[in-house]
């Protein structure tokens, strides 16, 4: 079957595909009610769409916008969105919203429909998506929140947060998680809101007194995400972020950090003289791509064996090596 629609019977692409028809197959006999594999299916469904609709336009660099579908048009927080994704466009980037009104909507109206995409939900009480994203092709519609919120992080390269309810507070502390965590990507968060608003100082706020003074998160964690007074400045650090930081990737314990440009001897010695207590063995040496490697391949490496946390203190680490001299 996976020969007859194209895959190559020893390809590791082609095995996976084997494990994901065996599993399926393995429902059957495991019992599973309707609902179950009505759950299953629905999702497989939804992520091979999604993935499909996004792999159209692999090259341009993608940031998330989340916030509150109830702000109105004539407030700060709007006016904020617009300009913030204007002038992402403006670098080359494109908006994934979740297609509805308020901040989801400012969201497109910066970067016009060709720079957007919508990822909406089906709800009740919110069942269209806004006239700018509305019949595009780049609208995708969802049944589940976790198929959803899968493609908010996987397909972003950052994230902006501005004013909302428990959605949006929901979107911005699972993001939080997933890269306190490891479990996401390392991508700059930015918390952005109109002229005179105190949403995000109030957050922070809370993080430090009702977080960090309990010791329920370490003392690098609030540096994952960053409180910006305009959205320039916003910006201006999702960009900059991207300085000479390309990607990364785990191979077994190892962190690879591709990037634009090789360091300088001299800046790799700070770095190994600054984050030493994020290598569990070794130190951080300058390479080429592992051979496991098949993407970015003409990009240089910086590797070390990483033990596994301090997570706050690699975004650190990110910071530094765009802030060190680089050759070329």
């Amino acid at each position: 079957m996976i020969e007859e629609v194209g895959g190559k019977g020893d390809s590791f692409n082609s095995k996976l595909v084997h494990d994901l028809l065996t599993t399926a197959l393995k429902l059957i006999p495991d019992g599973r009610h309707t609902g179950e594999l009505k759950l299953i299916t629905g999702a497989v469904k939804e992520l091979r769409y999604a993935y499909r609709v996004f792999g159209e336009y692999p090259d341009p660099h993608k940031v998330t916008i989340f916030g509150s579908a109830r702000t109105p048009k004539d407030h700060p927080d709007y006016a904020a969105t617009v300009e913030f994704s204007r002038l992402m466009a403006e670098a080359g980037w494109m908006i994934i919203t979740g297609a509805g009104g308020g901040i989801m909507e400012a969201g497109h109206v910066g970067p016009g429909r060709e720079k957007s995409f919508g990822v909406a939900i089906r709800l009740p009480f919110e069942t269209t998506a806004n006239e700018v994203i509305a019949g595009d092709t780049k609208l995708i519609h969802f049944r589940y929140f976790f198929t959803r919120k899968l493609m908010f992080l996987s397909q972003a390269e950052a994230v902006a947060l501005f004013p909302g309810g428990f959605g949006t507070l929901d979107e911005a502390f699972e993001t939080l998680t997933l890269v306190q965590t490891g479990k996401a990507s390392m991508i700059p968060i930015v918390c952005v809101e109109g002229a005179g608003q105190t949403y995000w100082e109030e957050f922070h706020h809370f993080i430090l007194k009702g977080l960090l003074e309990r010791n329920l998160v370490s003392a690098d964690d609030p540096g994952l995400y960053k409180l910006c007074k305009t959205p320039a400045e916003a910006a201006e650090h999702i960009v900059a972020f991207y300085r000479n930081y390309h990607s990364s990737r785990y191979v077994r314990d190892d962190l690879i950090i591709r990037m634009q440009r090789r360091l300088t001897d001299n800046a790799v010695d700070t770095l190994n003289t600054e984050f030493a207590r994020l290598v569990k063995s070794g130190k951080m040496v300058q390479s080429g791509p592992q051979p496991i490697e098949e993407d970015h391949r003409h990009l240089p490496r910086l590797i070390f064996t990483h033990t596994r946390r301090d997570f706050g203190h690699v975004r650190r680490l990110i910071d530094r090596i765009n802030e060190l001299d680089a050759i070329g």
